[in-house]
């Protein structure tokens, strides 16, 4: 089992006292995102779980504790972007989550810590120049903290127009995504960065970019040294390269309140459940009522035992 961490919100920045709470305990409950009274429980334990993805702006309250993970193999994708607080009001300063990046990549190794550039995003202020520029020099602080980027243009859903309605975003066109993806391809190739694109219809492999994966098996594949017998995730989008996962988090609940995710559909109720939130309980938030029903969730191995990879090392 690959368990994802999260695609729904910041356990890492918000939940990280949890998270390492339910490790403990060796398993987790979750919630069916369209069926709340549905709940998974979800075993934790090394034998089961192959690899942790996390997928967080911010893991700085993990670093302390990493120890704790030293029975599992996992990786991190670390979202770090140039917007400032009009546009990711609760997201400290660049400055500071560039030195947790470094941190991070010294701790566990460049090849564990992927960078996302996502989403890249344009408004009047924003330009295709000014992208190529704030991309340029973040670039330049990670080059030797990472050796992958995964980059994804902005899809405006319903809640991301009403949340950034000051801000104008628009739709990005497809030769304003071809002038972004050469400016990043040249940029890359001098940091000695390779960039891959999520879930994105436009083929940009002319430019030295290719489809790439969040829950990547390759990658787990290196991670753990041995094949991954899983599927392309069936629940995401049809551009969407990731191989299945289990994700343990719950939409509405991230407090960084990014004016264009897709997670939060009003950032009121995300502070409402954060207030909800008990670190010792199995749940992320609320409490276990008499309409709930838990399932217990079959969870098995996916790694194989034919044979082995040269496995990736700690530094």
């Amino acid at each position: 089992m690959i368990v994802s961490v999260s695609r729904r919100t910041d356990i890492p920045a918000f939940y990280s006292e949890w998270f390492f709470e339910r490790l403990k305990e060796g398993y987790v409950l979750v919630r069916n995102p369209m069926n709340y009274h549905r709940i998974s429980r979800i075993e934790l334990n090394p034998e089961v779980v192959d690899c942790f993805v996390f997928m967080t702006k911010n893991p700085e309250k993990m670093l302390p504790k990493m120890y704790l993970l030293k029975d599992y193999n996992y990786y991190f994708l670390f979202t770090l972007t140039p917007y400032d607080n009009s546009i990711e009001r609760n997201i400290p300063d660049k400055r500071k989550l560039i030195d947790t990046f470094k941190a991070l990549s010294d701790m566990i190794g460049p090849d564990r810590v992927i960078w996302r550039y996502d989403p890249i995003i344009l408004n009047d202020g924003i330009t295709t120049d000014i992208q190529a520029d704030y991309f340029g020099r973040l670039a330049k602080n990670l080059s030797r903290y990472t050796g992958r980027c995964i980059i994804s243009f902005v899809d405006l859903y319903k809640c991301t127009l009403r949340n950034s309605s000051d801000l104008k975003l628009r739709e990005i066109t497809t030769d304003e995504m071809c002038r972004i993806a050469e400016a990043f391809s040249g940029i890359a190739a001098t940091e000695n960065i390779k960039i891959q694109t999520c879930a994105e219809k436009l083929d940009l492999s002319r430019f030295g970019i290719e489809r790439g994966s969040c829950i990547d098996s390759k990658l787990i594949e290196k991670i753990t040294g041995k094949p991954v017998n899983l599927k392309k995730d069936k629940n995401q989008r049809p551009e969407c390269g990731c191989v299945e996962s289990v994700d343990i988090g719950a939409y509405d609940t991230c407090l960084h309140s990014c004016v264009y995710c897709y997670a939060v559909h009003n950032h009121k109720t995300a502070l409402k459940n954060y207030s909800g939130h008990n670190p010792k309980s199995p749940v992320l938030y609320g409490d276990i009522g008499p309409q709930d029903v838990i399932y217990e969730r079959k969870i098995t191995s996916n790694l194989s035992t034919r044979h082995n990879f040269e496995q990736l090392k700690f530094i």
